[in-house]
Formats: structure tokens, sequence, C-alpha cells
């Protein structure tokens, strides 16, 4: 297994670089293993609560990808922060693609 470079920023504007995200694991579990605050995944990566929204930047939406429509209802239940580039993290997993993504995590309500 190979491990992949992953940039949280957190709520306050605190860049979390996590340099050891094993290919597999949820972005959710990742942020969740390292103490990143903001993601708190209440449903467990159920696609449920919304608890894990993420800001997924620009240069990497294309290669992360849009949400399906499953993720899309979920985050409908946002939808006062929701943006073009919002993710639920717990709905995107950690790929040698992904070395080097940034997110920035979406301020509790």
């Amino acid at each position: 297994m190979s491990a992949v470079t992953i940039t949280f920023v957190e709520p306050d504007g605190t860049e979390k670089v996590i340099k050891d995200a094993v290919v597999g694991e949820s972005l959710m579990n990742v942020a969740k293993d390292n103490g990143v605050d903001g993601i708190w995944g209440d449903c467990g990566g159920g696609c449920a609560c919304g608890t894990c929204h993420v800001y997924v930047d620009e240069k990497w939406q294309d290669t992360v990808g849009k949400p399906d429509d499953i993720e899309e209802m979920t985050l409908d239940m946002v939808t006062e922060v929701q943006q073009d580039n919002s993710r639920l993290c717990c709905q995107v997993n950690v790929s040698p693609e992904l070395d080097g993504l940034r997110v920035t995590v979406v301020p509790a309500e």
C-alpha cells in the first residue's frame, strides 16, 4: 500500500498536512484519524448527515469528481453552505491520483 499527501484547511484557516494517507481509506477516516477540526462524520461514513462536508480545491475538482445522486441529496440538507465544489469526504476515497489534494473543511453552522 502506498501513502499520499492530503492537506485539510481547518475552519480557522490552519492547514493540517497528512503525509501518510492510506490508499483506499475515505478522506473522512483520514481526517478523523488525524484530528482534523470540523470533520465529525456523525453517520460513520454512511452519506447521511453532512458533517464531513468539504470544499475541494479548484484544481482538484476534475480528479475528485462530482457527487453521485445520493451524495447530492445529502448535500441538499446543507444548501446554505453548499457550493459547486462541495463534497462529503466520506464519499471520496484516497487514491494515488489524489496525492497533493487540498480540501477546506466547511465550518459548522
